[in-house]
């Protein structure tokens, strides 16, 4: 598997699109659909979180991603918010009984998935480092 590109290597406006513009996009997604479908606003919140999951690969480690995920997951929530109640629905899932609080948990959630992700990446960089490098003891022929 290729190595993705870290998001501190690409292209500024790259970057907005992809910790930004993105999750601002599938949030509003979410918002509308919060008003007409539990089951499509649950498979888009599903997508978001794998999103926000794979989003940890394109750092270095965990504290990389957790900083993205913070951030990206506070924008899924605002813009779901924003979203809805331009939508003007009536919510068929439960956004709680003060529904900015969901904002804050999109982003503690989006913090720790992002987290996890760049987690997984180091431990896999580190593991091809370690097949790369000669065993210590053995003379090569």
């Amino acid at each position: 598997m290729p190595e993705p590109v870290l998001l501190r290597d690409r292209s500024r406006p790259a970057q907005i699109v992809l910790a930004g513009v993105i999750p601002a996009a599938i949030g509003a997604l979410a918002g509308v659909l919060v008003g007409v479908s539990t089951t499509a606003y649950w498979v888009v919140a599903i997508l978001a979180a794998i999103g926000g999951l794979l989003s940890g690969f394109e750092h270095q480690d965990g504290w990389g991603g957790a900083d993205r995920g913070l951030v990206a997951g506070a924008i899924y929530g605002a813009s779901l918010l924003i979203a809805h109640a331009i939508a003007g629905t009536h919510a068929k899932v439960s956004l709680g009984s003060f529904p900015p609080l969901l904002a804050v948990v999109t982003a503690i959630g989006g913090m720790f998935l992002a987290a996890l992700g760049g987690r997984l990446a180091r431990a896999r960089r580190e593991r091809a480092a370690a097949k790369a490098e000669p065993t210590a003891g053995v003379v090569a022929e």
